[in-house]
């Protein structure tokens, strides 16, 4: 990232955005889609997490999960996980940079002197909205990986995405969006906010972090400052509203228990509050964090490489 440099800002097109977007969508989820398996398995399972479980700690079900399943099932829902990423990175990362300068060029003053607030709030409603638009995929990619691979519901994803439509209505595709909007808000902008704060900001200050070369006199936020900042904003952000997810996943996965009895109880909720109320009275508190180890890995790993990819890939087209 760059500071004081609205001159590039406006060279970036809504198009160079969405391709760089895509692009780091789709690298993200190729690398990260393993742990995101790994996390979904820990949310869905209703047991308490220790020894003797399914699932008792990130290396035994890793291991358990290639032993019974095949390694193939690390990435389960693949295709729909890409397609979620590829098209949630295109809209939010376009409508993002859309907003920033519509803000630019309306009140210069304005911006610079609300630039935090801003960066939260463009971040906010760019990932909810890419959020609304990306949802089927990421239910479809839910249901792939909630499956046991020994008693498969689905040949792929394009029976499960009809399958859903034909048995539970086009609806189905859209369970769990009320939490996962109420999480995506808050998270999208806290991300986009920490991310903007350390490379526009903290690392510009600091001779290390800089870019041997910059762009017309401009100072430059390094490669590594920009994986540092995306780290701490993945942090921060996945523990703030981690709760919520899990609640999504579990949603997600209503009228599909009766293919996942092999990895114990299952739970059955009407709703978010619902849903919430089982998971504290039945498993405690703390179920509302299940899977945080593998999710807070992910989360610091996708978030770098997500804006780091978008970054490097939006800077070198401006180059051109």
């Amino acid at each position: 990232m760059v500071q004081n440099i609205q001159e590039m800002k406006s060279k970036i097109t809504i198009s160079q955005s969405a391709l760089a977007g895509g692009i780091a969508g789709a690298v993200t989820r190729l690398i990260a889609q393993p742990l995101d398996v790994l996390k979904i398995r820990f949310q869905l399972q209703l047991e308490p997490i220790k020894s003797g479980s399914k699932y008792s700690s990130i290396t035994q079900a890793v291991v358990s999960i290639i032993k019974e399943e095949g390694i193939t099932t690390l990435w389960s829902g693949h295709i729909p996980a890409q397609l979620l990423s590829i098209s949630f990175g295109i809209v939010q990362f376009s409508l993002y940079e859309k907003m920033t300068q519509l803000c630019q060029t309306s009140d210069q003053y304005f911006y610079n002197t609300h630039k935090h607030y801003l960066n939260f709030s463009n971040g906010a409603i760019a990932a909810t909205a890419a959020t609304i638009i990306s949802f089927p995929f990421d239910t479809v990619r839910t249901r792939l990986i909630a499956e046991q691979k020994t008693n498969r519901a689905y040949s792929g994803f394009i029976d499960a995405f009809s399958s859903m439509v034909k048995c539970e209505g086009p609806a189905a595709l859209f369970k769990g969006l009320v939490p996962t909007v109420a999480q995506i808000a808050p998270h999208a902008g806290i991300q986009f906010a920490v991310y903007k704060l350390f490379t526009e900001n903290i690392f510009l200050k600091i001779d290390f972090f800089q870019r041997p070369t910059t762009l017309g006199g401009t100072i430059e936020a390094s490669l590594i400052a920009n994986v540092l900042a995306g780290s701490i904003a993945g942090f921060v952000s996945k523990t703030m509203i981690y709760p919520f997810d899990v609640v999504k996943k579990r949603l997600q996965i209503q009228g599909f228990q009766e293919h996942r009895k092999a990895f114990g109880r299952q739970m059955y909720c009407k709703g978010s509050i619902h849903c919430i109320w089982l998971t504290i009275t039945k498993e405690g508190f703390l179920a509302l964090y299940k899977g945080l180890g593998p999710s807070i890995v992910k989360a610091i790993i996708v978030s770098a490489l997500h804006f780091t990819v978008y970054d490097e890939i939006k800077n070198q087209l401006i180059r051109k």
